[in-house]
């Protein structure tokens, strides 16, 4: 099993829209950055998926999801009236991809970024290197572990 984490602005899509969700699971799409969507085609069924709430008030992981659809092509990519459209995209030529994902746990705290760079153990992440705006990005077992239990901390 390998371990990711995937950033949605809450006012876009929140943990709190995916708990509401049918079944719990929703379609990833609208990852538009080349090597983002590599990650996605690298997912696996049953990884595991920290959940961020970038461009929040705080920024911070606040749950974990899995992956139960591997990659797939994201149909948003060549519908014209979608946020997502990408005039180079089609159904003949996807050039995106989508994977599906349903909750698993929402954190009994959120993990603001201020905090995780605090963390010696977190000091190599991708999400806290200077500069990294990737929406889709691999995660270490060990990095993930210690995620968990500083969700799981009283505050």
């Amino acid at each position: 099993m390998h371990h990711w984490l995937i950033k949605s602005e809450p006012d876009v899509f929140s943990i709190e829209d995916l708990a509401r969700a049918r079944r719990q699971t929703t379609s990833w799409e609208g990852v538009r950055n080349y090597q983002a969507r590599n990650f996605l085609r690298a997912m696996r069924q049953g990884d595991r998926t920290l959940y961020y709430h970038s461009n929040a008030t705080p920024s911070a992981v606040v749950g974990v999801v899995e992956v139960v659809r591997t990659a797939y092509p994201d149909p948003s990519a060549w519908d014209p009236k979608s946020d997502y459209h990408d005039p180079k995209a089609s159904a003949a030529n996807p050039v995106w991809s989508m994977v599906d994902v349903r909750l698993v746990e929402t954190f009994p705290r959120a993990v603001p970024l201020e905090e995780l760079r605090t963390v010696k153990a977190l000091a190599g992440m991708e999400l806290l290197r200077r500069g990294s705006r990737l929406s889709v990005q691999p995660v270490t077992a060990a990095e993930f572990r210690a995620i968990e239990r500083l969700a799981r901390r009283r505050a």
